[in-house]
């Protein structure tokens, strides 16, 4: 369908494009995915023809129907309901054509016309349209509102829209998430997974491209590639590539190990069921796909500070909002350690809770009380705004330590990727994502021990969301995190809140359940009585014995974990005496050795069938 042949390309000096030859067929859904500027939206210029090329290397029929996602909308008078319906041209001209039949009185015509526009399914048209909109967010008295009434970013989710609208035999779709909450996310993936015809998509959002695609072309060194399958299996093919190349060997070594020790520490620690589970497959899929991003550009992490209070920060019958309260009756808390998901609908009020939590955002109800030695890092959607564009990077450092040499802070800011004369070019050259990486950076050295992120993934390319994921992960401070990012809540993510309908309250479940659930509100006739309804039905009665039984299982489970742990920790300690290193206490040490060993598989087995209960509980529930 689409053809590539011996593809060359060279902008601004710069070769993208050396040879490149490529085939995309009927029905496949292929993501598009390499580092920034190695080519990936010139090559959806190449197919719209925007950018010019010998035309014996690009080939595909004349009478294909290629969609695409354009990035601006300006803002018109134009009706939003109008504006998504014009996405279906032909529809669009037919409607034309008949009214001005019906004008002319020209019968013989209109009756033509007619069966064209039922056979282009114009009578569902409308209706389309508005599930089309639904889907995205918006609301029904938002129809027939003027496109100048939306902001810039519900402006492209009308874009959107409008290209979902158009018939398609092809679609290109560049970064569709960026300014989608997570239930937009949610629902776009599943309307994709329905679309009929051929997709390239270029996103950085991972769990998205896994929902969407069965195919990777990997843009790298001038080439592309492609891979069978989505991009969880792109990467670990991409893993076992790259542990080929002896080089990068102990560099991927160390960061298996460096995975698999957080792996560990967390699974001791695990408490809730299907979220733990969540959480353990996705690290463990993180240390499996480590290696494919050791040639990457960044590596940071994240430090806490020495002091801290217990609780960090409370909410009590607080009222949240602006002159009215969005969210009311809060009570809230977050102690260290804490790991926390935020989830809910858009305009919901999450931002609210986590302005009025650092203090931005004074309550109008209620209490507000921080622990004497919080020291919060706030990320929020408009964190790059708050830069000074005027100055440098460098300077940005500086400023939060006067004491620190230059080679200390080029140091420091190298790990963001920020080397060279990059690091005392002013702000106002940076790209977006350079500002998002300065903002972590600022953050990351003034040592919280509380994290709080508002969407912190917006503007990053897939290295650097990686590595961010990393960072939080190690991070032993606590975290409340907002993102439509899935990958990076369940790989940073213990417990979720639901915030809708003016009420916080903890969601028992993971994000299966939640995009379950908000498929469920969206397809409802009911809205209101499903948001009130819980994930699951309540325990069966003929469940009830099966329920009490595994109860108690897991209490026992509980109490011989305490025990095993105990026992661990006490062999641990004694291995680490250094006395019992000498010839004559050997056969001491060998027992010891034995003895740990022992522990610790019973440890990992009595985990295993905890998880495995805990698991098959939720299920009854």
């Amino acid at each position: 369908m689409l053809s590539f042949n011996n593809l060359e390309l060279v902008l601004g000096g710069k070769t993208l494009f050396d040879d490149v030859s490529l085939t995309i067929h009927h029905h496949q859904k292929v993501g598009l995915v390499g580092a920034n500027g190695t080519g990936k939206t010139s090559l959806f210029k190449i197919i719209k023809k925007e950018i010019e090329v010998d035309q014996s290397t690009v080939s595909f029929p004349s009478d294909l129907r290629i969609s695409y996602l354009a990035q601006e909308v300006k803002g018109t008078d134009e009706i939003a309901l109008d504006y998504v319906l014009s996405g279906d041209a032909n529809l669009v001209d037919i409607q034309k054509k008949i009214e001005k039949a019906e004008i002319d009185e020209n019968y013989e015509i209109l009756g033509e016309l007619y069966e064209v526009y039922s056979s282009l399914d114009g009578y569902s048209a409308k209706s389309k349209a508005e599930q089309l909109m639904v889907g995205l967010g918006f609301k029904s008295g938002d129809f027939n509102k003027p496109l100048k009434d939306f902001s810039g970013g519900w402006r492209v989710r009308l874009n959107l829209a409008k290209t979902l609208m158009q018939p398609s035999d092809l679609m290109l779709l560049d970064e569709p998430t960026n300014h989608l909450d997570l239930d937009a996310i949610l629902w776009l993936s599943n309307w994709i997974k329905s679309f009929k015809g051929a997709l390239i998509l270029i996103s950085h959002d991972r769990d998205f491209l896994d929902d969407c695609i069965s195919y990777v072309a990997h843009l790298y060194q001038q080439s592309i590639e492609l891979y069978s399958g989505n991009y969880s299996q792109f990467e670990i093919l991409r893993a076992a590539k790259m542990a080929e190349i002896q080089s990068n060997f102990i560099k991927q070594q160390k960061e298996v190990a460096h995975m698999q020790s957080f792996i560990n520490r967390f699974k001791a620690k695990a408490t809730k069921a299907r979220q733990a589970q969540s959480r353990v497959k996705a690290l463990e899929k993180m240390e499996l796909i480590a290696p494919a991003h050791i040639d990457s550009p960044f590596n940071f992490t994240i430090s806490e500070t020495d002091k801290i209070s217990n609780p960090l920060v409370t909410l009590n019958r607080a009222g949240l909002g602006y002159s009215e309260p969005i969210l009311s009756n809060v009570a809230f808390t977050i102690c260290p350690g804490d790991r926390i998901g935020l989830l809910g609908p858009n305009g919901a009020g999450k931002s609210t809770l986590i302005k009025s939590i650092v203090g931005t955002l004074p309550i109008l109800d209620g209490d507000r009380e921080t622990g004497t030695n919080i020291k919060v890092g706030y990320f929020s959607q408009h964190q790059v705004d708050d830069l000074d564009l005027s100055i440098s990077a460098f300077m940005h450092i500086q400023r939060l330590d006067e004491t620190k040499t230059e080679k200390q802070i080029r140091t420091y800011l190298g790990g963001f990727a920020f080397k060279g004369d990059k690091v005392k070019d002013p702000i106002r050259l940076f790209s977006g994502g350079e500002k998002a990486r300065l903002a972590f950076a600022i953050i990351s050295y003034q040592k919280p021990n509380i994290l709080l992120m508002d969407e912190p993934t917006n503007h990053l390319d897939m290295e650097m969301r990686h590595a961010l994921t990393v960072a939080i992960q190690t991070f032993k401070g606590a975290i409340l995190l907002i993102s439509h990012d899935r990958h990076l809540l369940n790989s940073s993510v213990d417990t979720f809140y639901l915030i809708d309908n003016g009420t916080l309250e903890i969601f028992d479940g993971d994000l299966d359940d939640y995009k379950n659930y908000i498929l469920d509100i969206k397809s409802s006739d009911n809205k209101e009585s499903k948001k009130k309804k819980s994930i699951k039905d309540g325990p069966k009665e003929d469940n009830s014995e099966k329920i009490k039984i595994l109860n108690s299982s897991i209490s026992k489970l509980d109490k011989r974990l305490f025990r095993l742990n105990t026992k661990l920790t006490e062999a641990n300690h004694k291995l680490a005496d250094p006395e019992l290193y000498t010839d004559d206490s050997s056969e001491d040490l060998q027992d010891l050795i034995r003895n740990q060993l022992e522990l610790t598989n019973e440890v990992e087995a009595a985990e295993k069938e905890w998880m495995d209960k805990a698991a098959e509980l939720d299920i009854l529930k």
